[in-house]
Parts: C-alpha cells; sequence; structure tokens
C-alpha cells in the first residue's frame, strides 16, 4: 500500500499528495484503488466431428498408406452416441494382410494437406482432445488415436502431436481422451487421426466414432 506523509498545495490551492501521484502513475495503486487484470479466454469447445452436415473443422482425407483397405462412412444413422449420425470405419484386414500390413486414416485441414500448404489452427487453450468409440463386436484394437504430428521435414509443420494406444474397443460407447497439457497447440493441421495394423486384428475391424472435439 502506498502511503503519504506530507502533501503540498497546486496553482489552486488544493491539497495533493505526491506519493499517491507516484503511485497512480507507475500502476502501485493503494489500498482502495481497485486493479484489473484481463483473464484469458476460456478455450470454446472446436468440432472436428459432431455429425454429417455440422461445422467440422477437419476433413478424413489422410488415407494411409493408401486407402486401398479402407471404407469409411461419415454419415452412419444406427446406434450413434450423439445426435443424427456419427462415423462407421471398416478396415479391411485380409486386404490390409495383401497390402502393408496397416492402415489409418487423418482428419486434416485443409483436405489432403500433408505439410505442404498453410491450413491449420491454433488450439492453443485447449487441455484436450475428446472423442467417443465402439467396436462392432467388441475386441476390436486400434493401434493409435492421435493429433498432430503432420508435415515434420515439410513447409508448414504441426507445432506438436499426441496420441493415446494401443486401444481395446468395446461394443459399447466409450469416451477417450488425448491429454494436450503443456503442448504446443499453435499450429495443428492433422485435428484426428487412427492407425490399425493386421497384427491386432485377425479376421476384421470394423468401429465407430462419434462427437469429436477439443476442449
Amino acid at each position: 500500500m502506498c502511503k503519504s506523509n506530507f502533501s503540498f498545495l497546486d496553482r489552486r490551492g488544493r491539497s495533493f499528495a505526491p506519493a499517491v501521484f507516484l503511485c497512480l502513475v507507475f500502476g502501485l495503486a493503494p489500498r482502495g484503488f481497485a486493479q484489473t487484470e484481463q483473464e484469458p479466454k476460456p478455450f470454446k469447445k472446436f468440432i472436428v466431428y459432431q455429425e454429417k452436415g455440422s461445422l467440422n473443422r477437419f476433413t478424413p482425407s489422410g488415407y494411409m498408406p493408401d486407402g486401398k483397405c479402407i471404407k469409411m462412412n461419415d454419415a452412419w444413422v444406427q446406434n450413434c452416441q450423439e445426435g443424427k449420425s456419427c462415423i462407421k470405419v471398416e478396415y479391411d484386414v485380409p486386404c490390409s494382410l495383401n497390402n502393408r500390413l496397416w492402415a489409418g486414416v487423418y482428419w486434416l485441414n485443409p483436405a489432403d494437406n500433408w505439410g505442404d500448404r498453410k491450413g491449420g489452427y491454433n488450439l492453443m487453450g485447449a487441455k484436450k482432445l475428446v472423442f467417443w468409440a465402439r467396436g462392432e463386436n467388441g475386441g476390436e484394437q486400434v493401434a493409435e488415436f492421435k493429433m498432430g504430428g503432420v508435415g515434420m521435414n515439410r513447409d508448414f509443420p504441426d507445432s506438436d502431436s499426441a496420441a493415446i494406444g494401443p486401444v481395446i474397443l468395446s461394443k459399447d460407447w466409450r469416451e477417450y481422451s488425448i491429454d494436450l497439457r503443456g503442448r504446443d497447440l499453435s499450429y495443428i493441421s492433422g485435428g484426428f487421426a487412427w492407425v490399425a495394423s493386421t497384427q491386432d486384428n485377425a479376421d476384421a475391424c470394423v468401429f465407430y466414432l462419434d462427437d469429436i472435439h477439443y476442449e
């Protein structure tokens, strides 16, 4: 608290305490003077996929390694976790056995952008990536769910990445999250991804995704 033990008269004869003057000028507010600090704005829910036709910020366009063994339907309407539609993923294991033994999909912004052009979002302030998933029969295994990591050694790389896995899916919907605390989310083109392999799935791997978002 600023104190003043003396004062002087200004040109109009008014008493004025110089210590208070200095406190106000240099921001050292005495008791009774309110100081306000600008609080950081709370992070608003940022949608990767909510349902078909919603404001989905990333496009599932990054098929890996070549997309030959994957079918995805982002307008599936049966037994969704919420809303009118969800995503059905079919990973063709026999096909993959004759190919690269693994497959996956990245949700990218803009579509098909692997770091060769500008895009992505500043997601600083997000604490986690949340999504819902279930297996067709239960027991389906996804090697990794992740975000970021796109464009390494290219012109516009993602600023960071994070992942969870392996994840063995239940037949019932379950909520999963990827912890993003301490991550540099200032530039993210790869909003979400999954990867599965033939090593973890003997015959077939069909699973569903819904309500993918940052919060």
